[in-house]
């Protein structure tokens, strides 16, 4: 009985380190959960005795748990997240969920990490947050995703690559950076003033048909149609973050990680003062021209 409560104490203190893990390879709260449950239960009906390292050893045993549910996910298509994410938190009406959780957990790794990673085959999205973020030698990844070490640190590689992207920043990227997150900062504060000042004053603003509350796109032209639309938009702020669309700054909304909307920039360049321009906003939500577009981590 001893044994089997230190054991216990010590699969506790694991507990929201193997969340982290489970969390950035799932992307979903109660789905870590549910794998941390698993490991326990693995754990549970091991020999303890023999386990050299525990930490190692559970880190190992939720990755494989991880990546068999990412491997059942793909082979059925299933998206777990349910439109209540997209409402106010005390609108949800989900009990079983907590929306401020969610939030709160995708913040602690980013939505553009989060966007990223949920476009990476399963073995490559273990590879590089086991190596990457947990600093899991490859040979124990190749171990568990029945690969060799060398082909492991491949699968990271090109994970990597693809949450980076391959092509560096250019010097109008810091400015144009700096007007999306002013852009951003001023939606979430509906501070109509902060967006007038980074919108040109023609700006022209096109959402598609899934993007809008009507079944037909909509083109809005001028700042202050455009300012005012944007700083009503609090519910899908909450979920926004910077990062690069098609290798230029813009955001993405993603509820628990799961890419909902982007909003594509154009912008005039700087005048002599340095200050530059919003002049387009594309605002995607079709999930065809979504699949189009490519997010990478800024």
């Amino acid at each position: 009985m001893g044994q089997n409560t230190a054991l216990a104490e010590q699969f506790e203190a694991e507990r929201p380190r193997l969340r982290g893990v489970a969390y950035r390879m799932l992307g979903s709260a109660a789905e870590a959960d549910d794998a941390v449950q698993e490991t326990w239960l693995r754990l549970s009906r091991a020999c303890a005795e023999g386990i050299d390292s525990l930490p190692a050893w559970l880190t190992t045993v939720v990755g494989r748990v991880c990546l068999n549910m990412l491997r059942s996910r793909a082979a059925h298509r299933e998206d777990p997240l349910d439109d209540a994410l997209l409402r106010e938190p005390a609108a949800a009406g989900d009990e079983a969920r907590d929306p401020e959780e969610e939030a709160v957990l995708a913040d602690s790794v980013g939505l553009a990490m989060m966007v990223v990673l949920d476009t990476l085959a399963p073995p490559e999205r273990v590879a590089f947050v086991l190596h990457d973020m947990f600093a899991v030698p490859f040979d124990e990844i190749g171990e568990l995703t029945e690969r060799t070490p060398a082909a492991a640190r491949q699968l990271a590689s090109r994970a990597r690559r693809r949450v980076r992207g391959a092509d560096a920043p250019t010097a109008a990227a810091g400015g144009q950076r700096r007007l999306v997150e002013a852009f951003l900062a001023a939606s979430r504060g509906g501070d109509l003033q902060g967006l007038v000042a980074v919108l040109d004053p023609d700006v022209v603003l096109h959402a598609d048909r899934a993007a809008g509350p009507t079944p037909e796109s909509v083109r809005i032209r001028g700042r202050d149609h455009v300012a005012h639309g944007a700083s009503a938009a609090a519910a899908r702020v909450a979920f926004t973050e910077v990062a690069l669309v098609d290798g230029r700054p813009g955001l993405v909304m993603a509820p628990a990680g799961r890419l909902r909307l982007v909003l594509a920039f154009t912008f005039a360049p700087e005048d002599a003062a340095g200050a530059g321009r919003i002049t387009a906003i594309d605002v995607i939500a079709d999930p065809e021209r979504l699949r189009e577009v490519t997010i990478t981590v800024p």
